[in-house]
């Protein structure tokens, strides 16, 4: 296995980011969902990342996405078109002030690892323009 490079590690962290942040997008997106049974209620989305080691540097990649533990609120709605037998619906369990904060937090890594790759171009150039 090759070393990672700088860009290597940032790109893979960006990468890991913007999974972060399709799955907070799709969580913002079913707020307030209804289903008619708790089993086809939406779920909230997260990333479960896992550390990656190459040559003695450390990355990280998305291992998988996992649903949400909170059960979907139960709420009666009898008039409601999806209402199950006991006239209930279930909302999903989407805590959208977490999941702002969450997304506020993973574009502020996202830009980090942006300047970490600038830093790192703009030092690779100057370097090359000293050999000159």
């Amino acid at each position: 296995m090759t070393p990672l490079s700088v860009f290597d590690i940032a790109s893979r962290a960006m990468s890991a980011q913007l999974v972060r942040l399709n799955t907070t997008a799709s969580n913002l997106a079913n707020a307030g969902s209804v289903a008619g049974s708790e089993a086809a209620a939406y779920r909230p989305l997260k990333p479960v990342f896992a550390t990656t080691y190459a040559g003695g540097l450390a990355t990280v990649d998305v291992e998988r996405i996992a649903s949400g533990t909170r059960p979907p609120e139960r709420r009666h709605d009898p008039a409601h078109p999806l209402a199950d037998a006991n006239g209930d619906v279930w909302v999903a369990a989407v805590d959208t002030n977490q999941e702002l904060v969450e997304m506020t937090e993973t574009a502020r890594q996202y830009a980090n690892n942006v300047e970490v790759m600038a830093t790192a171009k703009t030092l690779i150039l100057d370097t090359l323009r000293m050999g000159r």
